[in-house]
């Protein structure tokens, strides 16, 4: 077996730090976020005959925003909070008791927070119509048991809607670091090419992918540091230097990224991937390039019990 790529309790505490400082930080994961809520817009088109969602998860929730938008848009729904830091489900319930519809009428929906990791969702199986998730994806290497889970949890034609980082992202930070140590300071992420195919092998239905490219500016690199550190955004590789970067490192990587300055500072690139997809039905096989894995329902597996 080889070695986890993120070390998941360095992510866990990088968030639980950046709890209070997140929501005034993280403006284009707001922005991201907004155009992904958009996006459910289509589950109101009359031609699809949808009902209206019963059950919804906000997987790698934050602050809450998302789960509160989504509590409005079906109000009758259970919406299903999930985090890996509990002081970012923390923040998210504070926000919802301070919610005005909620302070009047104490019996009205609200989202239940559960503080778990993506890779083990502790739900039942076929028990959520839509599977949201807003920046997260990029904190788990492995798309194909990741995409598992969500076939799993997701009822028959469930809707997926992620989005995540494609590796354009930080690249002029990846880039600059290298010029001071051989250390890996910016994590690697999955091209559009390789989340599409994720999907595909994991059985789902007419993905639909798409691509942006942002740009934030900073006066310096501290200033961009400082910003990722308030949003959770550390380096958290299993590989990491485990010991401070150092005056000269830093400086040396300083040095190296005025070389992407631009009028507006120092820019740092992003790179939006965003998904949209149908879960199977039940027994539908997964697929290995174009061939079929065989899929057995679980009913006809004979299972030896130990006395």
């Amino acid at each position: 077996m080889s070695a986890p790529l993120f070390d998941a309790k360095q992510v866990r505490r990088a968030f639980s730090r950046a709890s209070t400082s997140y929501d005034a930080a993280a403006q284009l994961q707001h922005a991201v976020e907004a155009r992904l809520l958009e996006s459910l817009d289509y589950l109101d088109d009359p031609a699809l005959k949808r009902e209206v969602p019963q059950r919804v998860l906000d997987l790698g929730c934050g602050t809450g925003r998302a789960s509160l938008a989504m509590q409005k848009r079906w109000p009758k729904a259970q919406i299903v909070s999930l985090d890996l830091a509990l002081p970012m489900l923390q923040q998210a319930r504070n926000a919802a008791r301070q919610r005005v519809g909620w302070l009047s009428n104490p019996f009205a929906q609200k989202p239940t927070q559960v503080s778990a990791d993506a890779r083990a969702l502790p739900l039942a199986d076929g028990s959520i119509d839509v599977l949201f998730s807003n920046l997260c994806l990029q904190w788990v290497e492995d798309l194909d048991a990741l995409f598992a889970g969500f076939r799993r949890v997701l009822k028959p034609h469930g809707l997926l809607l992620v989005s995540t980082f494609g590796p354009e992202t930080l690249w002029e930070l990846r880039e600059a670091f290298a010029h001071a140590d051989a250390a890996p300071h910016v994590s690697p992420f999955a091209d559009i090419a390789g989340f599409g195919d994720a999907l595909v092998r994991a059985g789902f239905h007419q993905p639909v992918l798409d691509r942006e490219d942002e740009r934030t500016y900073y006066p310096d690199l501290p200033a961009l540091m400082r910003e990722l550190r308030a949003i959770g955004a550390t380096n958290a590789l299993a590989s990491r230097r485990h010991t401070l970067t150092g005056r000269a490192r830093f400086a040396a990587a300083a040095n190296a990224y005025e070389a992407h300055r631009e009028a507006r500072g120092l820019p740092a690139s992003w790179e939006i991937i965003s998904a949209m997809a149908w879960a199977p039905e039940a027994g539908t096989p997964l697929r290995e390039g174009d061939v079929e894995v065989a899929s057995i329902p679980l009913s006809r597996i004979p299972i030896r019990r130990r006395a």
